[in-house]
């Protein structure tokens, strides 16, 4: 094969269908670091070669590392191994007062402290009238009106997240919270210079599949599954200041919680 990458033959002695042993062998490959994050995994003219099968049974076999999240394909260049940035995000620490003060918002520093390169982009800011659970979370009336900041976050390009905030306009209003750059500390910190000092945070977690446009959004592979998460800011009086939807991909997070026995 016109690569270096040295894959075994198949076993016409095994009961393994014939595109789940080519599966099989390029997912060792990929295991055993033989290929590495962006690499390009042979071509199929390369795999049939090598195999001496169809077309078809290469491309199913590409197919299940593609549904796996290890492998994604690009038109008109071929398949690469599916990059997973390093995330472990603590909730114990990544809302962190000091963080602000540094002038962080918590993706900067949580991807950082990771050994990531962060960035953010698709920032759109729209005054709306906010969905019922939103309007409930942040105990407003039906004709109250918030901001609504939608983002999407990268991680060394790679996007891996979505997330909406709502800002209840009393809070945002007069604040950078209503421009493109919310400015050093992200929204947290503006909304603490308003006088809301954040107190705690709640935190709603359920795993799905993508809906169609956030598997779009996040370039998620098939069947790679996402954490939805929704939270809720409170300050110090327990009046709700911001409620934060988030759309999270499955295989660039690990969530770790400290729980205190008590």
């Amino acid at each position: 094969m016109a690569t270096s990458l040295t894959l075994p033959d198949l076993d016409p002695t095994s009961d393994r269908a014939v595109f789940r042993q080519i599966a099989d062998h390029i997912r060792q490959a990929i295991e055993r670091g033989q290929l590495r994050e962006g690499d390009k995994v042979p071509s199929e003219a390369q795999l049939m070669q090598h195999y001496g099968v169809a077309r078809m049974t290469i491309r199913h076999a590409l197919q299940v590392l593609q549904s796996e999240g290890l492998t994604v394909a690009e038109h008109g260049r071929g398949v690469f191994v599916r990059s997973h940035p390093p995330m472990r995000r603590l909730a114990s620490d990544r809302f962190a007062r000091r963080h602000r003060e540094q002038g962080k918002a918590a993706f900067i520093a949580e991807t950082e402290d990771a050994g990531g390169k962060p960035s953010v982009d698709s920032i759109k800011i729209d005054e709306v009238k906010p969905p019922v659970e939103i309007a409930e979370r942040l105990s407003l009336g039906p004709n109250d009106r918030v901001i609504a900041r939608s983002r999407r976050y990268l991680i060394n390009g790679q996007p891996v997240e979505t997330a909406i905030s709502y800002v209840p306009m009393e809070i945002a209003k007069d604040t950078k919270i209503m421009e493109p750059d919310s400015g050093p500390g992200g929204i947290y910190a503006r909304i603490e210079e308003k006088g809301y000092r954040l107190d705690h945070f709640v935190e709603d977690i359920k795993c799905r599949m993508p809906l169609r446009d956030e598997a779009r959004a996040l370039k998620l592979a098939p069947g790679v599954p996402v954490f939805h998460l929704v939270r809720t800011a409170y300050a110090a009086d327990g009046t709700p200041v911001e409620v934060c939807d988030t759309v999270m991909s499955g295989d660039a997070y690990v969530l770790s919680y400290e729980l205190p026995a008590r």
